[in-house]
């Protein structure tokens, strides 16, 4: 296994809204809560003590019900919101002590960002909204147009150059998003909310394309979300908050498999497991006793592998990649796994 590589790491990061934010530090610090700062000062604590890292070429899935902190996080990352104390690492080096100057290269060369509302110039066309990146950085016009078409046509938008964003469906206004993005050719992709105003049929193409997309470009992903479907789908690394604070974090499986808190386990109680859950979450590496009915791979769900055995608990399988063997899994785990933690404690 390689080493990864930090891309983004959050330190110590504190936000809090208010007439006088550093007094209200000190308050958090020695452990008022959020509810008790709002009553005793109108202070609104956004942000606290958030440490995070992510890693480069991953997809770090930030997700929380509404207020929980999340969106306000993600904009600390390009410095939209000033933090009240902490630090944002990018490539190792604060942010936090740049200038404008390079603040602006930073938004317009290294990050990019794709919002849930497209943010599309109505009065430009697609292409020219696509290619607005490069344009901003004096690119001549007619490379920025050969980038800004490459791009449309991976998102599946070949043809649709001289459309205004309001001849264009929901769906297609957020593909010129993320086309804009991928031709800025920035290493890191912000994408806030990205997906949930979008028709459920479209949501899910779009998240199979950004899938395929980051399977051949490998960039580093910061997402936003509420949905934990959503979020289990997309992430490399999983971030759960709440009151502005992380309550877990870590490999999305394990976390279904392992929450840490009441408020995980509620979070993660009506989940299809079947569906979401990985055969590589829950293999073994012994062999089990008895014959082995076939093969499965390490990122089939366990509903494939349910279906494989046609309702029969008592097989097992062995699971390979690439022709080598990498555990062994049985339809008895598979039925453990299935059932939340919290229901086996009960029983």
């Amino acid at each position: 296994m390689t080493d990864k590589t930090v891309k983004v790491s959050i330190r110590n990061l504190y936000k809090i809204f208010g007439e006088d934010p550093a007094g209200a530090l000190a308050e958090v610090r020695s452990g008022t809560t959020k509810a008790e700062l709002l009553d005793r000062s109108n202070h609104v604590l956004g942000l606290d003590d958030i440490n995070v890292d992510m890693n480069e070429g991953e997809i770090t899935v930030i997700m929380g019900l509404s207020g929980s902190g999340k969106s306000t996080l993600i904009r600390h990352l390009n410095r939209l919101i000033e933090p009240t104390a902490g630090e944002v690492l990018v490539n190792g080096e604060d942010i936090l002590g740049w200038n404008e100057t390079r603040l602006r290269q930073l938004r317009r060369e290294t990050m990019s960002m794709v919002f849930q509302k497209f943010a599309l110039l109505p009065h430009r066309t697609v292409l020219e909204n696509a290619g607005m990146p490069l344009a901003t950085r004096g690119v001549a016009q007619e490379d920025c147009d050969a980038e800004a078409r490459k791009w449309l046509e991976r998102v599946g938008l070949s043809g649709q150059d001289e459309q205004y964003p309001h001849q264009l469906s929901g769906g297609m206004q957020q593909r010129v998003g993320i086309a804009r993005a991928l031709a800025s050719n920035s290493d890191i992709m912000l994408m806030d909310e990205a997906f949930s105003a979008l028709d459920p049929l479209i949501r899910t193409d779009m998240q199979d394309l950004l899938l395929e997309l980051q399977a051949e470009l490998h960039k580093t992903i910061i997402f936003i979300t509420h949905d934990l479907d959503e979020a289990l789908k997309l992430a490399d690394h999983l971030v759960i908050l709440k009151d502005g604070a992380v309550v877990q974090q870590g490999e999305p499986q394990a976390i279904l498999l392992n929450p840490s808190d009441p408020y995980i386990e509620e979070f993660v109680a009506d989940i299809n497991r079947a569906r979401v859950l990985r055969v590589r979450s829950i293999m073994s590496r012994d062999a089990p006793a008895g014959e082995i009915a076939g093969e499965v791979a390490p990122a089939d769900n366990l509903e494939s592998v349910i279906a494989k055995a046609g309702g029969n608990v008592g097989l097992s399988y062995r699971v390979v990649r690439g022709g080598e063997t990498l555990g062994y899994v049985s339809m008895a785990e598979i039925m453990r796994a299935l059932v939340p933690r919290r229901a086996r404690e009960a029983a």
